[in-house]
């Protein structure tokens, strides 16, 4: 079974990269499973803080320095649809109970046989019963029109993709329909091992 690189960036910056394992991969998208406890590489910034909070032209231009974490509990299925600019998230307890999902609004484009994932800000939590509320509503409005981040189409466009996610949530489609909310990994599957360090930061 195959595995890849998910970098996440934010504002051109690398925060976070793991290992994720293809769990299926057909021409509607590509299923992926994040173990926790895998090896990842994590941005250091020097008071803690979170790289979403630093405006880009504050940061360092080449991007902050890497060290290898831990993918935190619990473990997730990510579901990345082909052609959306969104994933899906399957939210599980440390017991693989499943408690939720969540819609991540972004962007994403290939390197080689990793993904880079560059993050809208903007998502939505989604319960099991299928009630959903937008988050992160406040930060997301406070980027619009910064270089690095979106222009004020470009955040309607955003917005607009998380609505057509909600009608989804709200007609219990795919994959809100109860797909994949027993998934249990094979117990022969092997946590994966740290993965190459992908570039700090993210031109073009």
């Amino acid at each position: 079974m195959q595995t890849l690189t998910m970098a996440l960036y934010l504002g051109g910056h690398l925060s976070v990269a793991s290992p994720a394992r293809v769990v299926q991969r057909t021409p509607e998208g590509t299923l992926l499973w994040l173990v926790a406890g895998a090896p990842i590489w994590e941005a250091v910034l020097p008071d803690g803080g979170h790289l979403r909070d630093v405006l880009p032209e504050k940061r360092p231009a080449e991007g902050y320095p890497l060290r290898v974490g831990e993918w935190r509990p619990p473990s997730n299925l990510v579901y990345q649809p082909a052609g959306a600019a969104h994933a899906v998230w399957w939210l599980f307890s440390t017991e693989l109970d499943f408690e939720g999902w969540y819609v991540n609004l972004e962007r994403r484009r290939s390197r080689g046989d990793d993904i880079d994932v560059v993050d809208h800000e903007l998502d939505i939590v989604v319960e099991p019963n299928g009630e959903w509320r937008w988050k992160d509503e406040e930060s997301f409005a406070a980027k619009v029109g910064h270089p690095a981040y979106w222009t004020s189409e470009e955040a309607s466009e955003i917005r607009a993709e998380g609505e057509r996610v909600g009608r989804r949530i709200e007609a219990g489609r795919f994959p809100f329909d109860g797909s994949w909310c027993d998934f249990t990994p094979p117990a022969t599957w092997e946590t994966p091992g740290l993965p190459a360090a992908p570039p700090r930061f993210l031109g073009g």
